[in-house]
């Protein structure tokens, strides 16, 4: 197989600030969970066919697929791999994707730190350059236009020159990030392994139920078109109208996204051994239990991330490929031409 060599383009990319590329070396990268075998197998469909942990779209609407062996970009026809010159994607296991409002794509991975991609050349950070770990399993870009990373070593903010590190010293309740959204107010959440927080540009401060408990392990957050916060944690998901919280299910919820109707769909766990993909009904979402239909169960981690397409389909990742949800079907991409099941 043909090696890419990163630093060869990377050589040609500096930013404004004038900091230097850093060349992606073994000694911080890990050797994945995939066979050779498996790794040929992948390269060889040219699908995203390893775990996926996140999808998100471009300001095309095409799909953007976070993969463990490589970050895809689905047109409506046929996948792109869009990190395949950067590193053997077999060392990289590529955990979140994100386009930002100039353009520009961004890769977090789970332990090689952050990539940058301009359409043409490449940059990598790590912590050498101020990332706050080089696990970074979140990205997020605020109103203002900085960027975001969810790290084991806390919230590192990127606005365009430099980093800035948010970590318990600063009043975070947890270094291991889960988790970033930024509500209508401007008001900054965070899901993290131990209790959730918002930062108000000045503190953070723990959030805490009516019975002033708080939530644990957060790894979801949205606010719906009502400005409800919805987040799911270790004991469920819940809803929050800015005065009080709900609990709407004790279903886990991985990953949670809003539809274009006002439906409320998550991933997550039903109980140690089964996840599923499940629908809130619109029309009983705010009652005290609002109906919900299970799309789909499987196993553990067979339901991760999850977008709802311009054409309105659900798109969600699993432990070894991507899956479209079009109201009737679910299509899994794992085959160059995809398997109905």
């Amino acid at each position: 197989m043909k090696q890419a060599h990163v630093y060869v383009l990377l050589l040609v990319f500096n930013i404004s600030c004038g900091q230097n590329q850093t060349k992606t070396g073994q000694d911080n990268i890990s050797k994945g969970h995939y066979s050779e075998s498996q790794f040929r197998e992948a390269v060889a469909s040219k699908v995203p066919m390893s775990m996926v942990r996140n999808v998100k779209k471009d300001r095309d609407g095409n799909i953007l697929i976070a993969s463990y062996l490589g970050v895809f970009r689905y047109d409506g026809i046929s996948f792109t791999n869009l990190t395949s010159e950067i590193i053997s994607p077999r060392f990289a296991s590529f955990w979140d994707v994100l386009e930002d409002r100039k353009g520009n794509l961004w890769f977090g991975t789970k332990d090689s730190g952050v990539y940058y991609y301009n359409g043409k050349s490449y940059l990598h950070f790590t912590t050498k350059d101020g990332l706050g770990s080089n696990s970074a399993l979140h990205i997020y870009e605020d109103k203002a236009g900085n960027i975001w990373f969810g790290t084991k070593g806390g919230a590192s903010r990127y606005d365009g020159r430099s980093f800035r590190n948010f970590t318990t010293k600063d009043g975070l309740p947890n270094n291991d990030i889960n988790a970033i959204m930024e509500d209508k107010n401007g008001k900054l959440w965070f899901g993290t392994r131990g209790e959730a927080c918002y930062y108000d540009g000045k503190k953070f401060t723990v959030f805490k139920n009516k019975d002033g408990k708080p939530f644990y392990n957060v790894w979801s957050i949205i606010e719906d078109k009502k400005e409800n916060i919805w987040f799911g944690d270790a004991d469920g998901l819940w809803r929050y109208n800015g005065k009080t919280s709900t609990k709407v299910s004790q279903r886990g919820a991985y990953a949670i996204v809003e539809d274009k109707k006002g439906n409320i769909w998550t991933t997550g766990e039903i109980n140690p051994k089964v996840w599923a993909l499940s629908r809130y009904d619109v029309k009983s979402l705010y009652n005290q239990v609002p109906r919900v239909t299970e799309i789909k169960s499987g196993g553990r981690m067979d339901f991760l991330g999850i977008l709802e397409a311009n054409d309105g389909s659900i798109w969600f990742g699993s432990g070894s490929a991507v899956h479209r949800y079009d109201g009737k079907t679910i299509t899994n991409f794992k085959g160059n031409g995809g398997q109905k099941n």
